[in-house]
């Protein structure tokens, strides 16, 4: 079992080595141009912090979204990432908002967290869960979070057959052991967070992709973003078949 779980963040270390290496992903347009309203109310959950809060964005990626917009806000931010490439690339996005003296970058595991107990009043991240064993991630967040303490999270989920089609048919975008969460990923969190909310986004809107999310069309996508609201609001269950989900763990 150890051997398998080296070799899987070895497989996750080289692909985003190589992807933020090169930046690859950012001319995808179907992806950079889905997530905006997700996005923001990802970035509301984290705005309703408390001053001057200890924060930690798990798994931050190339671009630290979380740990960038955590530190303009004040707040003390560690960010850790399996890949030395994001951390490299991470610091520098962070020098170039004047805010790296209020982050702490470091090369970590997600789920062998080298950092102490009951130590954040928030966890955050965007894109990690997916390519993380969920029990050592979960346990591990609930860990080093204080007792009164939030996890925020903004993932891509499973169950619509359109987008798994088009996953299917763009390997190159994905690592192999990427799995876009279901909703017993979240039943599986009960097991050490009481509360679990989850917001959905991206439904009937996903009819606006292939056209890019330009001025022109801006209307449109507003249009089919209110048809999600509505529908969303109205038949929860089908949240499940939309492309993102921000999910607070307490």
């Amino acid at each position: 079992m150890a051997a398998s779980a080296d070799e899987r963040y070895e497989r996750e270390r080289a692909f985003h080595d190589d992807r933020f290496s090169a930046d690859k992903r950012s001319a995808d347009r179907f992806y950079s141009d889905s997530i905006d309203r997700s996005l923001e109310a990802f970035f509301d959950r984290l705005d309703a912090l408390p001053t001057d809060a200890e924060a930690l964005e798990y798994g931050c990626g190339a671009t630290a979204l979380a740990a960038i917009h955590l530190a303009q806000r004040g707040h003390r931010v560690t960010a850790i990432d399996l890949s030395p490439i994001a951390i490299e690339h991470a610091g520098a996005r962070a020098r170039s908002f004047g805010v790296a003296d209020r982050i702490a970058f470091s090369v970590g595991n997600a789920e062998a967290l080298e950092l102490p107990a009951d130590s954040f009043d928030v966890v955050a991240g965007s894109g990690i869960l997916h390519h993380l064993n969920l029990d050592a991630a979960y346990a591990e967040i609930a860990r080093v979070l204080r007792p009164q303490g939030k996890a925020v999270f903004l993932e891509p989920l499973g169950h619509n057959p359109l987008i798994n089609l088009y996953r299917k048919r763009t390997p190159e975008q994905r690592t192999p052991d990427e799995h876009p969460l279901l909703m017993r990923d979240f039943e599986l969190a009960r097991r050490w967070f009481s509360q679990i909310e989850l917001q959905y986004f991206t439904l009937t809107s996903l009819l606006t992709l292939p056209f890019g999310r330009t001025r022109r069309n801006q209307r449109l996508v507003d249009w089919f973003d209110r048809i999600d609201r509505v529908l969303l609001s109205r038949v929860p269950a089908l949240g499940r078949y939309a492309w993102k989900v921000v999910v607070t763990l307490a």
